[in-house]
């Protein structure tokens, strides 16, 4: 009886192995791969507006994350965090355009200062991916649409618009997904950079509140 038992007690253990082990392979299966966008952006080398504007960025805009989707199971198959390049290259683009840069923790904490100009908010409206095996294309693909945001420190409109930023990479250039989504990420975001200050003056709301600054400073 007691060899009986052992062999029931045994058997339960084996199908419990390999129930474990089906287990760890199944989520294997289904996880994510994740990639952190990572990358250097240098300073533009433009004339500083000589104004202070504050700069709040939304825990949505920090933390962002894109997920890839696979088409044939359903799951996800990549998620793609871009926050901290996102946050990098605000914080080198803005102290290029303007004087000076303040980083705030809320957008109500710029109605107690009296040193800001203007704050700034920059949105991720939308977020896309372009890769080889899907689109047949031999190239990996970033566009992302923002939305810009300028206020006064006390809330009032200033300006509101839309800039897109669009990046690619060979695929023959890199050895995996990672290296060519990061490559095209980093190509899409110096696009910003050099869209956003050589076109920020030129937005009509912006250019109108520019010569109000200037007059006033006159």
């Amino acid at each position: 009886m007691m060899n009986f038992d052992r062999a029931i007690k045994t058997g339960y253990q084996s199908a419990a192995k390999i129930a474990l082990v089906a287990i760890v392979l199944l989520l294997s299966a289904c996880a994510a791969t994740t990639i952190d966008i990572s990358g250097t952006f240098p300073a533009p080398l433009i004339q500083k507006l000589p104004l202070t504007v504050g700069v709040f960025y939304d825990p949505a805009f920090t933390n962002h994350s894109f997920i890839e989707i696979n088409d044939n199971t359903g799951d996800d198959e990549y998620i793609i965090n871009s926050g901290s390049s996102q946050i990098e290259l605000f914080n080198t683009m803005l102290p290029a355009v303007f004087q000076n840069v303040i980083e705030l923790d809320s957008i109500e904490s710029a109605n107690a200062r009296s040193d800001l100009d203007a704050v700034f908010v920059p949105a991720i409206e939308e977020f896309q991916v372009g890769l080889p095996q899907k689109t047949r294309l031999n190239v990996y693909e970033i566009w992302v649409k923002y939305n810009m945001r300028l206020a006064g420190s006390n809330g009032d409109y200033i300006a509101d618009w839309v800039m897109t930023a669009y990046g690619k990479s060979p695929e023959e250039t890199f050895q995996s997904v990672d290296d060519g989504v990061n490559d095209a990420a980093n190509v899409a975001l110096r696009d910003l950079a050099a869209s956003f200050t050589l076109g920020f003056s030129d937005i009509p709301e912006v250019n109108d509140w520019l010569r109000v600054q200037n007059a006033l400073g006159e």
